[in-house]
Protein backbone atom coordinates (compact mmCIF):
# COMPACT_ATOMS: atom_id res chain seq x y z
CA UNK A 1 0.00 0.00 0.00
CA UNK A 2 1.16 3.26 -1.16
CA UNK A 3 2.50 6.04 1.25
CA UNK A 4 -0.39 9.09 2.10
CA UNK A 5 -1.00 11.94 3.27
CA UNK A 6 -2.24 12.79 6.57
CA UNK A 7 -5.44 14.78 7.09
CA UNK A 8 -3.42 17.66 8.67
CA UNK A 9 -1.89 17.74 5.54
CA UNK A 10 -4.65 18.39 3.65
CA UNK A 11 -5.92 21.47 2.07
CA UNK A 12 -8.54 22.28 4.16
CA UNK A 13 -7.05 21.53 7.30
CA UNK A 14 -6.72 25.12 8.78
CA UNK A 15 -10.45 25.78 7.80
CA UNK A 16 -11.23 22.50 9.48
CA UNK A 17 -9.66 23.71 12.43
CA UNK A 18 -10.90 26.88 12.93
CA UNK A 19 -14.75 25.50 12.90
CA UNK A 20 -16.30 25.11 16.07
CA UNK A 21 -19.11 22.96 17.12
CA UNK A 22 -22.44 23.74 15.56
CA UNK A 23 -24.93 24.92 18.43
CA UNK A 24 -27.33 21.85 18.54
CA UNK A 25 -30.02 23.94 20.48
CA UNK A 26 -30.58 25.89 17.48
CA UNK A 27 -30.24 23.36 14.70
CA UNK A 28 -31.61 19.95 15.55
CA UNK A 29 -35.31 19.67 13.97
CA UNK A 30 -37.54 17.02 12.57
CA UNK A 31 -36.53 17.37 9.29
CA UNK A 32 -32.59 17.10 10.28
CA UNK A 33 -33.24 14.24 11.99
CA UNK A 34 -34.60 12.98 8.25
CA UNK A 35 -32.06 13.97 6.52
CA UNK A 36 -29.16 12.67 8.21
CA UNK A 37 -29.25 9.15 7.97
CA UNK A 38 -27.20 6.57 5.95
CA UNK A 39 -27.90 3.01 5.39
CA UNK A 40 -25.73 0.54 7.35
CA UNK A 41 -25.89 -2.87 6.15
CA UNK A 42 -28.20 -5.36 8.08
CA UNK A 43 -31.02 -3.25 8.37
CA UNK A 44 -29.36 -0.65 10.14
CA UNK A 45 -29.44 2.63 9.84
CA UNK A 46 -26.50 5.15 10.79
CA UNK A 47 -28.54 8.68 11.97
CA UNK A 48 -25.68 11.87 12.26
CA UNK A 49 -28.95 14.49 12.49
CA UNK A 50 -27.55 15.74 17.11
CA UNK A 51 -23.92 15.22 15.55
CA UNK A 52 -22.72 19.31 16.11
CA UNK A 53 -20.70 19.58 12.59
CA UNK A 54 -22.90 22.30 10.49
CA UNK A 55 -23.12 22.11 6.61
CA UNK A 56 -20.42 23.66 5.98
CA UNK A 57 -17.98 21.25 8.51
CA UNK A 58 -19.78 17.96 6.69
CA UNK A 59 -18.19 20.81 3.27
CA UNK A 60 -14.92 20.24 4.55
CA UNK A 61 -14.86 16.79 5.81
CA UNK A 62 -15.76 15.68 2.25
CA UNK A 63 -13.28 17.92 0.65
CA UNK A 64 -10.76 15.98 2.78
CA UNK A 65 -11.63 12.70 2.13
CA UNK A 66 -11.69 13.50 -1.44
CA UNK A 67 -7.67 14.88 -0.91
CA UNK A 68 -7.13 11.49 0.87
CA UNK A 69 -9.25 9.18 -1.03
CA UNK A 70 -9.36 6.81 2.02
CA UNK A 71 -12.45 4.50 0.42
CA UNK A 72 -9.15 4.31 -2.74
CA UNK A 73 -6.55 2.68 -0.03
CA UNK A 74 -9.87 0.67 1.71
CA UNK A 75 -9.77 -0.86 -2.15
CA UNK A 76 -6.34 -1.31 -2.02
CA UNK A 77 -6.49 -3.56 1.10
CA UNK A 78 -9.05 -5.21 0.19
CA UNK A 79 -7.06 -6.33 -2.96
CA UNK A 80 -4.49 -7.55 -0.76
CA UNK A 81 -2.15 -4.92 -1.34
CA UNK A 82 0.35 -4.96 1.93
CA UNK A 83 -2.04 -2.77 4.29
CA UNK A 84 -0.22 -3.19 7.29
CA UNK A 85 3.77 -2.93 7.01
CA UNK A 86 5.00 -3.23 10.39
CA UNK A 87 4.51 -6.97 10.20
CA UNK A 88 4.64 -6.68 5.70
CA UNK A 89 1.39 -8.07 5.89
CA UNK A 90 -1.67 -7.95 3.73
CA UNK A 91 -5.01 -7.75 5.95
CA UNK A 92 -7.53 -9.97 4.57
CA UNK A 93 -10.79 -9.93 7.30
CA UNK A 94 -13.32 -8.64 4.85
CA UNK A 95 -12.82 -11.79 2.70
CA UNK A 96 -13.52 -14.24 5.56
CA UNK A 97 -17.60 -12.83 5.09
CA UNK A 98 -17.42 -12.06 1.45
CA UNK A 99 -15.49 -10.43 -1.34
CA UNK A 100 -15.94 -6.85 -1.69
CA UNK A 101 -13.93 -6.69 -4.77
CA UNK A 102 -13.41 -10.09 -5.51
CA UNK A 103 -10.94 -13.07 -4.07
CA UNK A 104 -7.49 -12.36 -2.97
CA UNK A 105 -5.15 -14.66 -4.78
CA UNK A 106 -1.36 -14.72 -3.71
CA UNK A 107 1.23 -17.17 -4.05
CA UNK A 108 -1.20 -19.60 -5.53
CA UNK A 109 -3.59 -19.53 -2.35
CA UNK A 110 -7.28 -18.05 -3.16
CA UNK A 111 -7.47 -16.97 0.23
CA UNK A 112 -11.41 -16.36 0.28
CA UNK A 113 -11.68 -20.15 -0.59
CA UNK A 114 -9.39 -20.73 2.34
CA UNK A 115 -11.48 -19.02 4.91
CA UNK A 116 -14.94 -20.25 2.95
CA UNK A 117 -13.12 -23.97 3.36
CA UNK A 118 -12.32 -23.49 6.98
CA UNK A 119 -15.87 -22.54 7.65
CA UNK A 120 -17.59 -25.17 5.65
CA UNK A 121 -15.63 -27.88 7.80
CA UNK A 122 -16.33 -26.34 11.22
CA UNK A 123 -19.87 -26.02 9.85
CA UNK A 124 -19.82 -29.77 9.74
CA UNK A 125 -18.24 -30.15 12.89
CA UNK A 126 -21.10 -27.86 14.38
CA UNK A 127 -23.90 -29.80 13.25
CA UNK A 128 -22.30 -32.94 14.37
CA UNK A 129 -22.18 -31.32 17.95
CA UNK A 130 -25.62 -29.75 17.99
CA UNK A 131 -27.48 -32.86 16.88
CA UNK A 132 -25.94 -35.33 19.24
CA UNK A 133 -23.23 -37.62 16.65
CA UNK A 134 -20.07 -35.62 18.09
CA UNK A 135 -19.86 -36.63 21.83
CA UNK A 136 -17.39 -36.35 24.63
CA UNK A 137 -15.01 -39.47 25.49
CA UNK A 138 -17.59 -41.10 27.80
CA UNK A 139 -20.37 -40.91 25.42
CA UNK A 140 -22.20 -37.65 26.68
CA UNK A 141 -23.93 -35.13 24.36
CA UNK A 142 -22.21 -31.88 24.72
CA UNK A 143 -24.15 -29.39 26.53
CA UNK A 144 -21.60 -26.56 27.07
CA UNK A 145 -18.83 -25.04 24.95
CA UNK A 146 -16.25 -22.96 26.48
CA UNK A 147 -13.60 -20.87 24.28
CA UNK A 148 -10.51 -20.44 25.82
CA UNK A 149 -8.44 -17.13 24.48
CA UNK A 150 -7.61 -13.35 24.92
CA UNK A 151 -7.98 -10.35 23.37
CA UNK A 152 -9.49 -10.86 19.94
CA UNK A 153 -9.32 -14.40 20.58
CA UNK A 154 -12.05 -13.09 23.39
CA UNK A 155 -13.54 -9.84 23.46
CA UNK A 156 -15.72 -10.12 20.08
CA UNK A 157 -16.50 -14.09 19.67
CA UNK A 158 -17.71 -12.93 23.78
CA UNK A 159 -19.59 -10.38 22.49
CA UNK A 160 -21.23 -11.71 19.44
CA UNK A 161 -22.07 -14.95 21.44
CA UNK A 162 -23.91 -12.49 24.07
CA UNK A 163 -25.50 -10.24 21.52
CA UNK A 164 -27.20 -13.12 20.13
CA UNK A 165 -27.91 -15.60 22.84
CA UNK A 166 -31.73 -14.64 23.60
CA UNK A 167 -32.27 -14.35 20.05
CA UNK A 168 -31.23 -17.74 19.51
CA UNK A 169 -33.10 -19.01 22.41
CA UNK A 170 -36.64 -17.03 21.33
CA UNK A 171 -35.78 -18.88 17.24
CA UNK A 172 -35.65 -22.15 18.74
CA UNK A 173 -31.98 -22.78 17.37
CA UNK A 174 -29.69 -22.02 20.68
CA UNK A 175 -27.40 -24.98 20.73
CA UNK A 176 -24.82 -25.58 24.10
CA UNK A 177 -24.13 -22.88 26.17
CA UNK A 178 -21.22 -20.77 25.34
CA UNK A 179 -18.81 -19.55 28.08
CA UNK A 180 -15.14 -17.85 28.14
CA UNK A 181 -12.39 -18.32 30.16
CA UNK A 182 -9.99 -15.44 29.07
CA UNK A 183 -7.52 -14.02 32.04
CA UNK A 184 -4.57 -16.05 33.50
CA UNK A 185 -6.20 -15.34 36.85
CA UNK A 186 -7.10 -18.34 37.96
CA UNK A 187 -10.19 -17.77 39.55
CA UNK A 188 -11.57 -16.74 36.07
CA UNK A 189 -11.10 -20.63 34.45
CA UNK A 190 -11.76 -21.85 38.35
CA UNK A 191 -15.15 -19.94 38.18
CA UNK A 192 -16.23 -20.73 35.24
CA UNK A 193 -15.52 -24.45 35.49
CA UNK A 194 -17.28 -24.33 38.93
CA UNK A 195 -20.50 -24.70 37.43
CA UNK A 196 -19.47 -27.07 34.54
CA UNK A 197 -20.01 -30.86 34.26
CA UNK A 198 -16.18 -31.46 31.91
CA UNK A 199 -18.10 -34.71 30.94
CA UNK A 200 -20.73 -32.83 28.74
CA UNK A 201 -18.16 -30.07 28.20
CA UNK A 202 -16.22 -28.89 24.71
CA UNK A 203 -13.32 -26.62 24.86
CA UNK A 204 -12.13 -24.25 21.94
CA UNK A 205 -8.21 -23.46 22.57
CA UNK A 206 -7.58 -20.14 20.56
CA UNK A 207 -4.04 -18.86 19.48
CA UNK A 208 -2.95 -18.06 16.20
CA UNK A 209 0.66 -19.01 17.00
CA UNK A 210 -0.21 -21.48 19.38
CA UNK A 211 2.33 -19.90 22.47
CA UNK A 212 0.02 -17.00 23.53
CA UNK A 213 1.05 -17.14 27.10
CA UNK A 214 -2.58 -16.90 28.97
CA UNK A 215 -4.26 -18.94 27.08
CA UNK A 216 -1.65 -22.45 27.44
CA UNK A 217 -1.57 -21.75 31.22
CA UNK A 218 -5.55 -21.63 30.92
CA UNK A 219 -5.74 -24.94 28.95
CA UNK A 220 -3.40 -26.43 31.29
CA UNK A 221 -5.32 -25.75 34.24
CA UNK A 222 -8.51 -26.76 32.19
CA UNK A 223 -6.60 -30.16 31.36
CA UNK A 224 -5.35 -30.69 34.70
CA UNK A 225 -9.50 -30.54 35.65
CA UNK A 226 -10.80 -32.88 32.76
CA UNK A 227 -7.05 -35.50 34.26
CA UNK A 228 -9.07 -35.78 37.85
CA UNK A 229 -12.58 -37.12 36.19
CA UNK A 230 -11.67 -41.25 35.91
CA UNK A 231 -12.16 -42.42 32.04
CA UNK A 232 -12.31 -39.02 30.33
CA UNK A 233 -10.13 -38.49 27.76
CA UNK A 234 -9.20 -34.64 27.59
CA UNK A 235 -8.06 -35.06 24.24
CA UNK A 236 -11.68 -35.88 22.91
CA UNK A 237 -13.32 -32.52 24.81
CA UNK A 238 -10.47 -30.13 23.21
CA UNK A 239 -10.58 -28.76 19.70
CA UNK A 240 -8.25 -25.77 18.73
CA UNK A 241 -8.41 -22.69 16.28
CA UNK A 242 -4.90 -22.05 15.39
CA UNK A 243 -2.39 -21.13 11.95
CA UNK A 244 -1.58 -24.21 9.86
CA UNK A 245 2.32 -23.58 11.01
CA UNK A 246 1.73 -23.36 15.33
CA UNK A 247 2.19 -26.29 17.42
CA UNK A 248 -1.24 -26.60 17.75
CA UNK A 249 -1.67 -27.81 13.90
CA UNK A 250 -2.67 -31.38 13.36
CA UNK A 251 -1.62 -32.28 17.10
CA UNK A 252 -3.01 -35.43 18.60
CA UNK A 253 -4.13 -33.95 21.47
CA UNK A 254 -7.01 -31.84 20.14
CA UNK A 255 -9.96 -34.15 18.43
CA UNK A 256 -10.20 -31.49 15.39
CA UNK A 257 -8.12 -28.27 14.64
CA UNK A 258 -9.41 -24.89 12.69
CA UNK A 259 -7.06 -22.91 10.82
CA UNK A 260 -6.66 -18.89 10.33
CA UNK A 261 -3.45 -16.91 9.46
CA UNK A 262 -1.79 -14.24 9.92
CA UNK A 263 -3.50 -11.93 7.71
CA UNK A 264 -6.14 -11.94 10.18
CA UNK A 265 -5.59 -9.79 12.72
CA UNK A 266 -6.78 -10.36 16.53
CA UNK A 267 -9.48 -7.90 17.19
CA UNK A 268 -10.65 -8.67 13.50
CA UNK A 269 -10.68 -12.25 13.75
CA UNK A 270 -14.27 -12.42 14.98
CA UNK A 271 -15.91 -13.26 11.66
CA UNK A 272 -13.13 -15.77 10.73
CA UNK A 273 -12.88 -19.56 12.55
CA UNK A 274 -12.42 -17.72 15.81
CA UNK A 275 -15.54 -16.71 16.18
CA UNK A 276 -17.03 -18.96 13.57
CA UNK A 277 -16.08 -22.13 15.79
CA UNK A 278 -17.78 -21.57 19.39
CA UNK A 279 -20.94 -18.96 17.66
CA UNK A 280 -21.36 -21.80 15.26
CA UNK A 281 -21.95 -24.44 18.03
CA UNK A 282 -23.48 -22.48 20.66
CA UNK A 283 -26.37 -20.48 17.65
CA UNK A 284 -26.27 -22.75 14.47
CA UNK A 285 -24.07 -22.81 11.13
CA UNK A 286 -26.64 -20.77 9.40
CA UNK A 287 -27.15 -18.09 12.10
CA UNK A 288 -23.49 -17.41 11.67
CA UNK A 289 -23.53 -17.49 8.01
CA UNK A 290 -26.64 -14.84 8.48
CA UNK A 291 -24.25 -12.34 10.62
CA UNK A 292 -21.35 -12.92 7.82
CA UNK A 293 -23.86 -11.80 5.30
CA UNK A 294 -24.47 -8.77 7.45
CA UNK A 295 -21.01 -8.18 7.60
CA UNK A 296 -20.39 -8.10 3.93
CA UNK A 297 -22.87 -6.18 3.26
CA UNK A 298 -21.72 -3.39 5.57
CA UNK A 299 -18.43 -4.19 3.84
CA UNK A 300 -20.01 -3.39 0.33
CA UNK A 301 -21.72 -0.13 1.28
CA UNK A 302 -18.11 0.73 3.03
CA UNK A 303 -17.10 1.06 -1.24
CA UNK A 304 -18.97 3.91 -1.71
CA UNK A 305 -16.93 7.16 -2.28
CA UNK A 306 -19.09 9.70 -0.49
CA UNK A 307 -19.51 10.16 2.49
CA UNK A 308 -23.03 10.87 2.54
CA UNK A 309 -23.65 7.21 1.57
CA UNK A 310 -21.00 5.48 3.27
CA UNK A 311 -21.99 5.47 7.31
CA UNK A 312 -18.16 3.92 8.27
CA UNK A 313 -16.56 7.00 6.14
CA UNK A 314 -19.01 9.50 7.94
CA UNK A 315 -18.77 8.05 11.64
CA UNK A 316 -14.89 8.04 10.93
CA UNK A 317 -14.76 11.70 9.71
CA UNK A 318 -17.24 13.13 12.33
CA UNK A 319 -14.70 11.54 15.00
CA UNK A 320 -11.29 12.90 13.63
CA UNK A 321 -13.24 16.80 13.30
CA UNK A 322 -14.61 15.44 17.34
CA UNK A 323 -10.95 14.62 18.20
CA UNK A 324 -8.62 16.84 16.45
CA UNK A 325 -10.72 20.22 15.84
CA UNK A 326 -13.03 20.05 18.83
CA UNK A 327 -10.13 18.18 20.88
CA UNK A 328 -12.23 15.99 22.69
CA UNK A 329 -10.42 12.99 24.07
CA UNK A 330 -13.00 10.07 24.74
CA UNK A 331 -16.51 8.82 22.82
CA UNK A 332 -19.04 6.41 24.82
CA UNK A 333 -20.84 3.55 22.81
CA UNK A 334 -24.23 3.51 24.63
CA UNK A 335 -26.10 0.66 23.49
CA UNK A 336 -29.57 0.69 24.60
CA UNK A 337 -30.05 -3.17 24.28
CA UNK A 338 -28.56 -5.80 27.17
CA UNK A 339 -27.63 -8.23 24.85
CA UNK A 340 -25.14 -5.64 23.63
CA UNK A 341 -23.18 -5.93 27.14
CA UNK A 342 -19.81 -6.67 25.83
CA UNK A 343 -20.11 -4.87 22.84
CA UNK A 344 -18.53 -1.60 23.91
CA UNK A 345 -15.74 -3.99 25.45
CA UNK A 346 -15.09 -5.51 22.53
CA UNK A 347 -15.14 -2.03 20.75
CA UNK A 348 -12.14 -0.95 23.13
CA UNK A 349 -10.07 -3.22 21.82
CA UNK A 350 -10.55 -3.07 18.24
CA UNK A 351 -10.61 1.22 18.34
CA UNK A 352 -7.54 1.60 20.88
CA UNK A 353 -5.79 -1.14 20.16
CA UNK A 354 -5.51 -0.20 16.23
CA UNK A 355 -5.11 3.99 16.64
CA UNK A 356 -3.51 4.34 19.87
CA UNK A 357 -0.96 5.24 17.60
CA UNK A 358 1.47 8.14 18.31
CA UNK A 359 3.59 7.82 14.56
CA UNK A 360 2.43 7.26 11.25
CA UNK A 361 3.03 4.63 8.97
CA UNK A 362 6.12 6.55 7.78
CA UNK A 363 7.71 6.76 11.23
CA UNK A 364 6.89 10.08 11.75
CA UNK A 365 5.99 11.73 14.75
CA UNK A 366 2.11 12.49 14.66
CA UNK A 367 1.40 16.13 15.53
CA UNK A 368 -2.27 15.62 15.69
CA UNK A 369 -4.15 13.46 18.62
CA UNK A 370 -5.63 10.10 17.49
CA UNK A 371 -7.58 7.47 18.68
CA UNK A 372 -9.75 8.07 21.41
CA UNK A 373 -10.65 6.46 25.29
CA UNK A 374 -13.48 4.56 24.23
CA UNK A 375 -15.92 3.37 27.54
CA UNK A 376 -19.58 2.31 27.09
CA UNK A 377 -22.47 0.06 29.20
CA UNK A 378 -25.99 -0.40 28.23
CA UNK A 379 -28.43 1.75 28.69
CA UNK A 380 -30.51 2.33 30.65
CA UNK A 381 -28.24 1.14 33.12
CA UNK A 382 -25.60 3.98 32.24
CA UNK A 383 -27.65 6.57 33.16
CA UNK A 384 -27.84 5.85 36.47
CA UNK A 385 -24.10 5.49 36.60
CA UNK A 386 -21.80 8.04 34.59
CA UNK A 387 -24.21 9.79 32.90
CA UNK A 388 -24.06 12.61 35.44
CA UNK A 389 -20.43 13.49 33.67
CA UNK A 390 -21.83 13.36 30.47
CA UNK A 391 -24.38 15.60 30.91
CA UNK A 392 -23.12 18.32 33.39
CA UNK A 393 -19.01 17.28 33.33
CA UNK A 394 -16.28 19.39 32.24
CA UNK A 395 -15.79 17.70 29.16
CA UNK A 396 -18.04 17.21 26.42
CA UNK A 397 -17.79 13.19 25.09
CA UNK A 398 -19.04 12.54 21.68
CA UNK A 399 -21.48 9.71 21.81
CA UNK A 400 -22.37 6.67 20.19
CA UNK A 401 -26.04 5.54 20.52
CA UNK A 402 -27.59 1.95 19.31
CA UNK A 403 -31.32 1.16 19.64
CA UNK A 404 -33.77 -1.16 18.36
CA UNK A 405 -37.43 -0.75 17.40
CA UNK A 406 -38.09 -4.32 19.15
CA UNK A 407 -37.02 -7.19 21.78
CA UNK A 408 -35.21 -9.93 20.85
CA UNK A 409 -37.42 -12.04 23.37
CA UNK A 410 -41.24 -11.66 23.04
CA UNK A 411 -42.67 -11.52 26.49
CA UNK A 412 -42.93 -7.93 27.34
CA UNK A 413 -45.94 -6.91 29.37
CA UNK A 414 -47.12 -3.28 29.99
CA UNK A 415 -46.62 -1.78 33.11
CA UNK A 416 -47.86 1.67 33.76
CA UNK A 417 -49.22 1.75 30.44
CA UNK A 418 -46.23 1.09 28.31
CA UNK A 419 -43.85 -2.13 27.67
CA UNK A 420 -40.50 -2.25 28.71
CA UNK A 421 -38.91 -1.50 25.31
CA UNK A 422 -41.55 1.42 25.20
CA UNK A 423 -39.52 2.54 28.17
CA UNK A 424 -36.05 1.71 26.81
CA UNK A 425 -36.72 3.64 23.52
CA UNK A 426 -38.27 6.70 25.17
CA UNK A 427 -35.29 7.11 27.74
CA UNK A 428 -33.29 6.47 24.59
CA UNK A 429 -34.62 9.07 22.88
CA UNK A 430 -35.00 11.78 25.40
CA UNK A 431 -30.89 10.81 26.28
CA UNK A 432 -30.20 12.20 22.81
CA UNK A 433 -32.86 15.50 22.77
CA UNK A 434 -31.59 16.05 26.16
CA UNK A 435 -27.61 15.75 25.26
CA UNK A 436 -28.06 17.63 22.73
CA UNK A 437 -30.81 20.84 23.78
CA UNK A 438 -29.97 20.76 27.37
CA UNK A 439 -32.00 22.62 29.69
CA UNK A 440 -31.79 25.91 31.48
CA UNK A 441 -32.72 26.84 35.54
CA UNK A 442 -32.46 29.67 37.48
CA UNK A 443 -30.49 27.25 39.93
CA UNK A 444 -26.80 26.31 38.40
CA UNK A 445 -27.00 22.70 39.59
CA UNK A 446 -30.15 22.05 37.51
CA UNK A 447 -28.89 23.78 34.89
CA UNK A 448 -27.87 21.26 31.46
CA UNK A 449 -25.99 23.39 28.80
CA UNK A 450 -26.10 20.61 26.17
CA UNK A 451 -24.37 20.64 23.17
CA UNK A 452 -23.46 17.06 24.07
CA UNK A 453 -23.35 15.46 20.52
CA UNK A 454 -24.19 12.18 19.93
CA UNK A 455 -24.80 9.80 16.53
CA UNK A 456 -27.06 7.04 16.06
CA UNK A 457 -27.18 3.58 15.15
CA UNK A 458 -30.66 1.87 14.87
CA UNK A 459 -32.79 -0.96 13.88
CA UNK A 460 -35.44 -2.71 13.77
CA UNK A 461 -33.95 -5.92 16.27
CA UNK A 462 -30.73 -7.08 16.96
CA UNK A 463 -30.94 -10.29 14.92
CA UNK A 464 -27.83 -12.24 13.37
CA UNK A 465 -27.58 -10.07 10.17
CA UNK A 466 -28.08 -6.92 11.88
CA UNK A 467 -24.89 -7.73 14.92
CA UNK A 468 -23.16 -8.75 11.55
CA UNK A 469 -23.64 -5.42 9.86
CA UNK A 470 -22.90 -3.47 13.41
CA UNK A 471 -19.50 -5.35 13.88
CA UNK A 472 -18.17 -4.59 10.18
CA UNK A 473 -19.64 -0.80 10.41
CA UNK A 474 -17.16 0.08 13.42
CA UNK A 475 -14.30 -2.55 11.86
CA UNK A 476 -14.69 -0.10 8.74
CA UNK A 477 -15.17 2.99 10.87
CA UNK A 478 -11.52 2.51 12.79
CA UNK A 479 -9.89 1.26 9.12
CA UNK A 480 -10.84 4.89 7.83
CA UNK A 481 -9.80 6.94 10.37
CA UNK A 482 -6.18 5.13 10.24
CA UNK A 483 -6.23 6.32 7.08
CA UNK A 484 -6.89 9.65 7.77
CA UNK A 485 -4.28 9.58 10.31
CA UNK A 486 -2.08 7.32 8.23
CA UNK A 487 -1.45 5.52 11.12
CA UNK A 488 -0.88 1.09 10.96
CA UNK A 489 -4.26 -0.13 12.23
CA UNK A 490 -3.04 -3.53 11.94
CA UNK A 491 -0.29 -3.87 14.42
CA UNK A 492 0.03 -3.59 17.85
CA UNK A 493 3.22 -3.79 19.01
CA UNK A 494 2.61 -1.41 22.14
CA UNK A 495 1.12 -5.18 23.20
CA UNK A 496 4.83 -6.76 23.12
CA UNK A 497 6.41 -4.71 26.04
CA UNK A 498 4.71 -5.65 28.82
CA UNK A 499 4.83 -9.44 27.39
CA UNK A 500 8.78 -9.23 26.87
CA UNK A 501 9.30 -7.82 30.55
CA UNK A 502 6.35 -9.87 32.17
CA UNK A 503 8.78 -12.92 30.68
CA UNK A 504 11.64 -11.54 32.04
CA UNK A 505 9.97 -11.29 35.48
CA UNK A 506 8.99 -15.09 35.37
CA UNK A 507 12.97 -15.57 34.73
CA UNK A 508 14.70 -18.07 37.48
CA UNK A 509 17.31 -16.06 37.42
CA UNK A 510 15.47 -12.15 37.81
CA UNK A 511 15.23 -10.07 35.63
CA UNK A 512 17.97 -7.97 35.67
CA UNK A 513 16.49 -4.89 36.79
CA UNK A 514 15.78 -4.64 40.05
CA UNK A 515 12.83 -2.23 40.00
CA UNK A 516 10.98 -4.59 37.95
CA UNK A 517 12.37 -7.34 40.48
CA UNK A 518 11.07 -4.82 43.33
CA UNK A 519 7.37 -4.60 41.68
CA UNK A 520 7.88 -8.48 41.51
CA UNK A 521 8.51 -9.04 45.09
CA UNK A 522 5.63 -6.84 46.48
CA UNK A 523 2.75 -9.29 44.62
CA UNK A 524 4.88 -12.56 45.79
CA UNK A 525 6.10 -13.57 41.81
CA UNK A 526 9.15 -14.90 43.89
Amino acid sequence: MASARRIDETTVWEAILARHADDLGKSLSPGRVAARSIPAGGGLRYNYAAMDADDATLDLLERAATELDPVGRYRELASGAMANPGERRMVLHHQTRGTPLGPVVKDGRDYRAFYEGERERFSSFARAVRDGSATGSTGKRFERVVQIGIGGSDLGPRALCLGLEQWARENGVLGPRASFISNVDPDDANGTLAGLDPATTLFILVSKSGNTQETLANEALVKARLATVPGLDPSRHLVAVTSETSPLARNPGYRESFYIDDFIGGRYSATSAVGGVILSIALGPEAFGELLAGAAEADRLALEPSPSGNAALMDALLGVFQRNALRRPATAVLPYSQALSRFPAHLQQLDMESNGKATDRDGRALPVSTGPVLFGEPGTNGQHSFYQLLHQGTDIVPLQFIGFRRNQTGFDPAFEGSTGRAKLNANLAAQIVAFAVGKDDAEPNKRFPGGRPSSLIHGERLDPAALGALLAHFENKVMFQGFLWNLNSFDQEGVQLGKLLAGKVLDRDGSGNPVLDAYASLLGVR
